[in-house]
């Protein structure tokens, strides 16, 4: 790599085709190496070795991936939450191919719970999706370039969606524990409570959920299946997961009014349907080539209440969300290594 100021090194970078379009950190060989040495006490046990990225096939080492973090402005004690969110990627259930690939403008996304949140200074709360805290840009950054620079997943050559998404830069949050009223969301994917843990899926930006007049949780839930029972979703015929983010204070109401997440899923199964008027005659022609037939008068989001997983994220304000994905994943959690 020559020797070039930021500048000089910017302009390089494009040319060699590295990068997302945003401005990068050169990895010099004591950046890189400075990264590595994050991994306290030498490179953990459970590390995870990783496969060909697709669609290279390359498979990236760990100083490649050290490399992307550099240049995406990471930390050291960023790294493992890095390598956590690429081992989810590369579960088969994620359908890294297919999500790179498709027309769909879906992004890796990157949720973190447990104690990296504050290790990181990651933002949980205010603003979680947006702009201001580094470690929620970089982490997803650094996804993103390896999935580029790595594994040559290029728009217009590989990835090809049709508009994509500001989610592709960068599309990293943290859980809300602080301000959850219900067990968090890693504890009840069965990890202790003491983990950190990354749990990735192949989604869609958030769509905003606005209720401020709602003042019971059944209420709340109403406006909440009305967002959800969107015909032009992937989640309609393709399937898969989705996440109900909810903002504090509908929680707050949901919970005084005796809602469980359990409860709270099986609802939005009940209530979130799409009218057949909402759907065009030749969409129910192409559903049911794919084998979706709709439940009475009604399609439904996704394939039953186990699809839908609930959280708290976010800030003051009568504000939720609802992240559909690309249909053909699932959401993977993998354990943070070195804990």
């Amino acid at each position: 790599m020559p020797d070039l100021g930021p500048a000089e090194w910017f302009t390089w970078a494009e040319e060699q085709g590295w990068g997302d379009g945003l401005p990068t950190v050169a990895p010099t060989e004591d950046l890189v190496e400075a990264m590595l040495a994050g991994l306290a006490g030498g490179v953990p046990d459970d590390v995870p070795e990783l496969g060909p990225l697709p669609p290279s096939r390359l498979v990236p080492g760990l100083r490649a991936i050290a490399a992307n973090a550099v240049m995406a402005g990471c930390r050291p004690v960023d790294l493992p939450v890095v390598l956590a969110a690429l081992q989810g990627l590369q579960h088969e259930a994620y359908n890294l191919h297919g999500s790179l690939a498709t027309t769909h403008p879906c992004a890796p996304m990157v949720l973190v719970s447990g104690p990296a949140r504050g290790r990181l200074g990651m933002n949980s709360g205010v603003n979680c999706f947006g702009q201001g805290t580094r470690a929620n840009a970089v982490v997803g950054r650094a996804v993103s370039l390896t999935l580029l620079n790595i594994g040559g997943a290029r728009p217009g050559t590989m990835d090809r969606s049709t508009q994509g998404s500001p989610a592709k830069y960068t599309f990293c949050f943290a859980e809300n524990t602080d301000d959850s009223p219900w067990e968090p969301f890693s504890v009840r994917r069965g990890f202790a409570a003491d983990d950190s843990v990354v749990t990735v899926m192949a989604a869609e930006p958030p769509h905003n959920i606005n209720d401020h007049g709602s003042t019971t949780g059944e209420e709340i839930l109403t406006t909440v299946a009305g967002t959800m029972a969107q015909s032009g979703s992937n989640n309609v015929y393709v399937r898969g997961p989705h996440l109900l983010v909810l903002g504090p204070e509908h929680a707050a109401t949901l919970h005084r009014d005796g809602w469980t997440v359990e409860a709270i899923r099986h609802h939005l199964w009940e209530r979130a349907r799409i009218p057949l008027d909402r759907v065009s005659e030749s969409n129910h022609r192409q559903f049911a080539d794919w084998g979706i037939k709709p439940d009475g008068d009604a399609y439904t989001v996704s394939t039953g209440p186990d699809q839908l997983h609930v959280l708290v994220a976010g800030g003051p304000g009568k504000h939720s969300a609802w992240i559909p994905s690309f249909g053909s994943t699932e959401a993977v959690s993998v354990r943070v290594p070195g804990g």
